[in-house]
């Protein structure tokens, strides 16, 4: 028997009532020890206005959510401020979908290009990578401490002896691995190299070799469910074409990355790749301009299985010429959300939600987040206040200042109350918010459902209801004794 606040009777708890309850409706308790009745919420797509965080023209932005601050960080190259490497914090108010920012951050006082960045949610940390031109344009990055609305950095490690462009990052949890994608330019080949996190500082193991030809628009996601890292990239030895790999990062201080064999997912000219992992369905998503289809926004579902990745059919969710497909996923919806610079809408600031089932994925009605012209995107979801954030540099009354701008957006969804373990038990009478409620509980009968079957199991909905096939997650209610009495789970 469990017992949240005061216990009448045996098979019965007494609790604060968040919300109204009816008699014989289903319950859940909240982590604050208040029970509501079992429900789905309706929530439209909404956005909010656009926030400028930098007043001069920006490039390379790189958007992360540190999810130990609960702040976005957005990542880029000033170029008012000599190509300076910086860095601003961002908070997001939910109830308006607004979002404010601290003071920029400077992180290298010399041009920086081909600024990518991720989190390291094991030391809470974030990480920018960079092309430093102050140093021949070679690889570094730094680790970065957010406090408040302000972030801190520690000392350049070098990654790259040669100089690199299209620099991707991510954040293997198994191994505690950073992992970073790049171009090197001495032989024009996809590289990468995986780091460890100490304090603020970072080491780095050798750099390998992931594509034995010219490679570029490189992006780079990790898949949770199979431990691995996959790289996207066009293969421009191969006509190209996009293709993707998986990576296996090594236990151990040695930390090196195998790969399996490359895969291709595209066979046009393949630009602008973005990836994003479905933690839900477990799925990888990439997001590109197709060329070989009018430069049409597309995306594809892959799923990764030992060293390899398989892929469903392509999808084209913009039938227009479409730029910067920067992709995230949004873990309270179950959407995954693209934002983009849509070429055939003026080049409007854009985004549409997609829902994947299976091998495949279909999309929402885009939504203009910006009605002027937009470019350079960067996305992540903020998963304290459930909104996606979107970074772009746009033209700001049409003088194409580019300077760095914001929007906070929700895509249309659907939330819901029901867990696997938060179900107690059937509201016994009615009770108004915030008074006290009495909830049936283990081998308790409730009499005050309808339309019941005797003998018969049923679980409970994730809108209330009950019924006799398990919803999703499934969740046993109990099993019915009359038409009108259900005997609740134990």
């Amino acid at each position: 028997m469990r017992t949240i606040g005061n216990t009448p009777v045996d098979g019965e708890v007494r609790a604060v009532a968040s919300g109204a309850l009816a008699n014989g409706d289903t319950v859940v308790v909240n982590s604050d020890g208040t029970v509501s009745v079992v429900a789905e919420t309706s929530l439209s797509e909404a956005s909010g206005t656009p926030v400028i965080f930098e007043t001069s023209a920006s490039r390379y932005l790189s958007t992360v959510f540190d999810s130990n601050s609960n702040k976005v960080v957005i990542a880029y190259m000033d170029q008012g401020a000599s190509s300076y490497g910086k860095a601003i914090v961002g908070t997001v108010d939910p109830s308006d979908n607004s979002i404010s920012f601290g003071t920029e951050v400077v992180f290298n006082s010399a041009s920086s290009e081909w600024v990518a960045a991720t989190f390291d949610s094991t030391s809470n940390k974030v990480v920018v990578a960079y092309a430093d031109g102050a140093n021949s344009s070679r690889g570094y990055a730094k680790v970065g401490t957010v406090s408040g609305n302000s972030i801190s950095f520690g000392a350049a490690s070098q990654f790259n002896g040669d100089s690199n462009s299209y620099t991707a990052m991510t954040y293997d949890s198994a191994q505690d691995r950073v992992v970073v994608a790049y171009r090197g330019q001495s032989n024009q080949y996809g590289h990468v190299n995986t780091g460890t996190i100490s304090g603020t500082s970072i080491t780095w193991a050798a750099s390998l070799q992931f594509n034995a030809a010219t490679t570029i628009f490189i992006s780079a996601a990790y898949d949770v469910a199979s431990g691995k890292v996959v790289i996207a990239y066009r293969d421009s030895g191969d006509s190209n074409r996009g293709k993707a790999i998986v990576g296996t990062v090594a236990a151990g201080t040695s930390a090196y990355i195998t790969f399996g064999s490359e895969v291709q997912f595209n066979s046009g000219s393949t630009t602008d790749t973005f990836m994003a992992y479905d933690s839900s369905n477990e799925k990888i998503i990439i997001s590109y301009r197709d060329d070989g289809n009018s430069g049409h926004g597309t995306a594809i579902v892959g799923t990764v299985s030992g060293t390899s990745i398989s892929f469903g059919s392509e999808v084209v969710f913009e039938a227009a010429a479409t730029s910067f497909p920067a992709i995230t996923f949004d873990s309270s919806a179950n959407k995954v959300v693209i934002s983009y610079q849509d070429v055939g809408n003026s080049s409007y600031a854009t985004a549409i939600s997609g829902t994947v089932s299976g091998s495949s994925i279909t999309f929402d009605t885009p939504y203009i987040l910006y009605a002027g012209y937009a470019t350079r995107f960067g996305t992540t979801f903020d998963s304290n206040s459930n909104k996606v954030v979107t970074c772009y540099a746009d033209s700001i009354g049409g003088d194409f200042r580019y300077y760095g701008n914001s929007v906070v957006y929700q895509p249309a969804s659907t939330s819901k109350n029901l867990t696997a373990e938060n179900y107690i038990g059937i509201a016994k009478g009615a009770a108004a918010d915030g008074t006290s409620a009495v909830v049936q509980t283990g081998c308790s009968i409730n009499d005050a459902q309808s339309g019941l079957t005797a003998g018969q199991d049923y679980y409970v909905q994730t809108d209330g209801t009950l019924d006799t096939s398990p919803a999703d997650p499934s969740v046993f209610a109990g099993t019915a004794v009359s038409d009108t009495k259900l005997i609740v789970k134990g």
